[in-house]
């Protein structure tokens, strides 16, 4: 499933095919996502030009200058910029087409991404509105997630995946960040000290800072017609290495479900 830095580099990667160009058509294939593409997406973006590319948490944000297109890739969605007259393949849902002759097109074959259309601030649609703050920026400190985990008796993992405490931390970075904070992943959330939140919110933002600059250089590959959509081989310490020995102590990395997701973790390194 695309996760923040994969969709900021998809963001990075479309910008700037998509800046300053004027919608020529919209092709709608199959309106059937995890919410219907509106019917009359076509008419409202005919000839609109494209003013921004903007992400909110998993969520890109294609500004036009009377409204905003909300995309969504759900777990197997990708963007790719092709030329207008490439063949579409059976999962191509969406096309935007572009007056440079290219085209924007998505490619989603579960059908769980989202293409919506708002007249309005799209901060206040009802999938952002109550979205936490950005892992990157400066409100989320450890001041912000000491104060937000008191009294709180879930796992710390799962504390720090929920998009309405902070956006963006998926299960695998998760695993990763509490790895590198020496945070067991099944510590209540309420019992962790604010010294600790610090090391773990400088964790977070090392792991994501790390995974978007990696993602960085495959972003030729969003113009790529093999539908490669320009995501990145991850360096992980712990997740998917169950049994194998952990990079820093060298003892067995443990697997455990916790919130209905796969965690993995080195019970000598994390406490």
């Amino acid at each position: 499933m695309p996760e923040l830095p994969e969709v900021e580099t998809t963001r990075r990667g479309i910008e700037p095919h998509l800046c300053e160009q004027t919608i020529t058509r919209t092709l709608v294939r199959n309106r059937k996502l995890r919410w219907p593409i509106p019917a009359k997406l076509a008419t409202e973006l005919q000839q609109q030009l494209v003013h921004s590319v903007r992400r909110r948490g998993k969520y890109l944000l294609i500004d036009f200058e009377r409204g905003t297109l909300i995309i969504h890739l759900g777990m197997s969605g990708s963007l790719r910029i092709l030329p207008i007259d490439s063949a579409a393949e059976k999962h191509d849902h969406f096309e935007l087409q572009l007056s440079s002759g290219q085209c924007l097109r998505l490619r989603d074959p579960r059908r769980f991404g989202c293409v919506l259309w708002t007249r309005r601030d799209p901060f206040k649609h009802k999938l952002l509105a109550s979205l936490g703050p950005e892992p990157l920026l400066k409100e989320f400190d450890s001041d912000y997630l000491y104060a937000r985990s008191r009294a709180r008796k879930q796992a710390v993992k799962s504390f720090i995946m929920d998009s309405k405490i902070v956006v963006g931390v998926g299960n695998i970075y998760a695993s990763e960040s509490l790895f590198l904070a020496g945070i067991h992943p099944q510590r209540a959330a309420g019992r962790i000290s604010e010294k600790r939140y610090q090391q773990l919110v400088s964790a977070i933002k090392k792991v994501l800072q790390a995974a978007i600059r990696q993602g960085g250089t495959s972003l030729r590959d969003f113009t790529a017609s093999d539908g490669s959509p320009g995501y990145f081989k991850q360096q992980l310490n712990v997740y998917g290495r169950a049994g194998e020995p952990c990079p820093r102590c060298g003892r067995p990395i443990r697997q455990q479900t916790i919130g209905q997701r796969a965690s993995y973790y080195c019970p000598h390194c994390q406490k």
